[in-house]
């Protein structure tokens, strides 16, 4: 269902205090917490229990800020390399601004689309997200409007390579920051940077 003007108010606002604030400092952790659940895993034959949680060590420091390599030279859709690299390997709890993804071509290219898309991993190329699943396009591109960024749900995310922290924390099991698990009435929400996911495909998936 449609995301209420009410969940999109606190989602932006809960996005906003974890760009702001460090996590050792929220208030509001149990918000973040949320209980996993047995589902079956889209990209693959087994069951896990999602969201798939990671710690601290995934984001150590590693050649390139938290990554081992920087961004791709050719992001899809338009996406600013220098934004994508700053966010994905140097940062941990900023974002593009709410909306970018609508400033790009992103909704032009993939609006008509019979097809799900999948979203890439901007520093290594690994599929990290296909939308939609279970739900429409039209439906996708209405709740990460609603939300201001690219909005997926559990059984859009490839848990072989996405991981969620504690704080809430997304990211990518080779380092990327991604975004924020921000889970609304209907479950975990995954509100993720077009210019983290907007890589191509590189070795295996």
């Amino acid at each position: 269902p449609q995301a209420s003007g009410f969940d999109s108010c606190i989602s932006y606002i809960i996005h906003r205090l974890q760009s702001s604030i460090p996590a050792s400092a929220y208030p509001f952790k149990t918000i973040i917490y949320i209980k996993s659940r047995e589902e079956e895993n889209m990209f693959g034959n087994t069951q896990v229990k999602v969201p798939v949680m990671g710690d601290e060590s995934i984001m150590a420091p590693k050649a390139h800020g938290t990554s081992a390599v920087p961004v791709q030279g050719n992001l899809r859709w338009g996406c600013d390399q220098k934004t994508a690299d700053r966010i994905c390997n140097f940062n941990r709890h900023y974002a593009e601004h709410s909306g970018y993804f609508e400033k790009t071509s992103f909704v032009e290219n993939v609006k008509d689309s019979p097809n799900v898309i999948d979203f890439f991993d901007s520093n290594t190329g690994k599929l990290l997200f296909s939308a939609p699943r279970g739900r429409t396009m039209d439906e996708f591109l209405k709740e990460s409007r609603a939300h201001g960024w690219p909005s997926f749900r559990d059984a859009e995310t490839n848990w072989d390579f996405v991981r969620c922290l504690p704080d809430g924390e997304t990211v990518s099991v080779d380092g990327t920051h991604l975004g924020h698990n921000l889970p609304d009435r209907t479950g975990s929400r995954y509100c993720i940077n077009l210019v983290c996911v907007a890589g191509n495909p590189t070795g295996k998936m």
